[in-house]
């Protein structure tokens, strides 16, 4: 391997890495915040590469009929849940935002979807659709289980998984599919010749890190959010309405999911079922991590990204083995020098 190779594939890790980045931060976010281990995470990115691949085709994505049901789901719920304490104003809100929005952004994408209108509306219409998604699925699958153990959570977690990925082939098929680049085009620099695609990739991963950052030390939601990360308990008894926290962070999880399908959809062939292994590689960053530091994570992605593209080198046919098997040296590490036990069971 020569000077030149080895440019080119640290040139392909850090594209790879920085949206493992984010995949690394949402994971850390959701995890914080609820204590959930937001497996389905990748599912939403394939779905917004996917959803703005039907779209450029001119085809009713299957996402904005999930969202109606969804939608009617999560307002059902409510309802058997909550109905002794309904108030009027409480109630149109509800129908408005679970029902009512959803089926206007549903015809509004039958209407339109067909003219082909170009790459803005593609990119506007797939964050409506997926956007809310990540508020629906916490409170149809994760708030009534907000008191459980983290084991108990995962296991839900899992269940969503797999539940997306069978939609997913349902409403797209099994055939991979590729999008518009945000930019064309390549420009030199030095020995590499620089996708402007990846440019935006890198880009986009530093703003949203950034307004991450202001979110969570600038603003009252954000600051609400670190409160419920450092004690639910205490969070509570001050006045943070938990429940909502956890709707907040899902619904930032969908947006950065969506943003993240976006960007990887015109830089490689996204599968129904391709988020798994994208999920899989942030959650690596965020172990490395400890999932705890945002800036770690983000560092320790773009270390997994490079490690994949330096393995699929040297040893294409076990690259995958290679990325995942770097957290068996950290956990055995943090089990050792571990000075505390946690108890799953206790009260957070």
């Amino acid at each position: 391997m020569n000077s030149t190779i080895a440019l080119f594939l640290a040139q392909d890790g850090i594209i790879n890495g920085a949206i493992y980045a984010l995949v690394g931060v949402t994971l850390v976010l959701v995890f914080a915040v609820t204590r959930i281990i937001f497996v389905p995470q990748g599912e939403l990115i394939a779905w917004a590469a996917l959803t703005v691949a039907a779209l450029e085709a001119g085809a009713v994505p299957g996402t904005a009929y999930l969202l109606v049901v969804l939608g009617a789901a999560a307002a059902a719920l409510e309802l058997a849940r909550e109905w002794r304490e309904l108030t009027a104003r409480y109630l149109l809100a509800m129908l408005a935002t679970d029902l009512a929005l959803p089926i206007g952004l549903l015809l509004a994408v039958i209407q339109l979807a067909p003219l082909k209108l170009g790459f803005t509306f593609n990119v506007i219409a797939t964050l409506a659709l997926l956007v809310p998604m990540g508020s629906l699925i916490y409170r149809i699958a994760f708030q009534p289980l907000a008191e459980a153990t983290v084991l108990v959570l995962l296991i839900a977690a899992i269940g969503v998984h797999f539940a997306l990925v069978g939609l997913g082939l349902v409403f797209f098929g099994a055939e991979g599919v590729r999008t518009t680049p945000l930019l064309s085009g390549t420009f030199p620099l030095g020995p590499l010749v620089v996708k402007w695609q990846s440019v935006s990739v890198l880009v986009v991963t530093l703003l949203v890190l950034g307004g991450l950052y202001v979110f969570f030390e600038r603003t009252m939601m954000g600051k609400a959010l670190r409160a419920t990360a450092v004690n639910r308990l205490g969070a509570r008894l001050v006045g943070v309405p938990v429940r909502a926290t956890g709707r907040i962070a899902f619904t930032l999880a969908a947006t950065i999911g969506a943003v993240s399908g976006i960007l990887i959809g015109s830089l490689t062939t996204i599968y129904y079922d391709s988020g798994f292994l994208i999920g899989l590689k942030g959650f690596v960053g965020a172990i490395l991590a400890g999932l705890g530091s945002y800036p770690l994570t983000a560092l320790a992605a773009v270390f997994v990204g490079l490690l994949e593209s330096y393995s699929a080198f040297f040893a294409s046919a076990f690259k995958e083995v290679i990325v995942f098997s770097i957290i068996i040296p950290v956990l055995l590490w943090r089990s050792l020098t571990s000075g505390t036990h946690h108890d799953e069971d206790e009260e957070v």
